[in-house]
């Protein structure tokens, strides 16, 4: 018992250091996006660049990614693009496969508060939790070869404990309350822990749908029949009603032009810099 609590106690003070270490991180990052001091217009430009990449998480260090995005940078982010009296409009630049549901859902609430129009461009892939976020935006455009949807949650595991078996490896299950290590890949599965745990993916599949509905506008049914997990082409997206229009960053200034009033000569974005995520 006492060991255990020292691991928790060991957790609990590396996770505070992964926060404090996230929010330096963040700070300097978002001085070097643009490298144009505290703003994100150089006085020119007039749409913000945000990349939206990689697996999308609530904090660094949680699983061992390279490229993640999570609700502290994006809320960094929009607050200085807030700020700035020269931004008019944001883009994000999608390319993820998704992540956590909760990260998910804080960035996507997060556009969908924000006092700038956002335009979400979603390059090879706008998916599950990439695709609620998508979804969250005024605007969403994707190339017809883009993949897009994937509206569904996923607990999968490997279960070991066959190949412990072979291994000469024995599990001892010390535990309290029935489902308290519900999920281990040492031993199989009980019928009744399947049961609780599809009945959780259940629950947040649904509030799945009902973000997409909501945010996209389309009746719940509708999205039921295309929330099986699977993904499809930016085409058939925008058939089914996922996306509002097909292109790329030409289509992107067009509705930006038209919501801002200006000449689509006029739409400026601010690029970022490559790699930025990279942290």
């Amino acid at each position: 018992m006492q060991k255990s609590f020292l691991r928790e106690t060991a957790s609990v003070v590396m996770r505070a250091v992964v926060v404090v270490l996230t929010i330096v991180l963040v700070v300097w990052s978002m001085s070097a996006l643009y490298a144009v001091g505290t703003g994100i217009s150089d006085g020119e430009c007039n749409v913000a660049v945000l990349p939206i990449e990689g697996v999308i998480l609530p904090y660094h260090g949680l699983l061992d990614y390279e490229i993640i995005t999570t609700p502290e940078k994006v809320e960094t982010f929009m607050s200085l693009v807030e700020d700035d009296p020269s931004i008019d409009a944001v883009l994000l630049e999608i390319n993820s496969p998704g992540g956590t549901p909760v990260a998910s859902e804080r960035i996507a609430q997060r556009f969908r508060d924000s006092s700038l129009p956002v335009v979400g461009l979603i390059g090879d892939t706008g998916a599950s939790g990439g695709y609620m976020i998508a979804a969250a935006t005024d605007y969403l455009v994707a190339s017809r070869m883009s993949d897009v949807g994937s509206i569904g949650v996923n607990m999968s595991y490997l279960e070991e404990s066959k190949k412990n078996d072979e291994e000469g490896i024995t599990y001892v299950q010390l535990t309290t309350g029935e489902f308290k290590d519900a999920g281990s890949p040492n031993r199989p599965i009980t019928d009744a822990e399947r049961d609780l745990l599809q009945a959780d993916l259940d629950m947040v599949h649904d509030a799945f749908i009902d973000l997409v509905s909501e945010y996209r506008g389309l009746e719940r049914e509708a999205v039921v029949e295309l929330a099986n997990g699977a993904t499809m082409p930016g085409e058939r997206a925008f058939e089914e009603g996922l996306i509002d229009s097909v292109g790329g960053r030409d289509e992107v200034k067009k509705v930006l032009s038209k919501s801002l009033d200006i000449q689509p000569e006029e739409v400026i974005f601010c690029e970022y810099s490559s790699g930025f995520w990279l942290l």
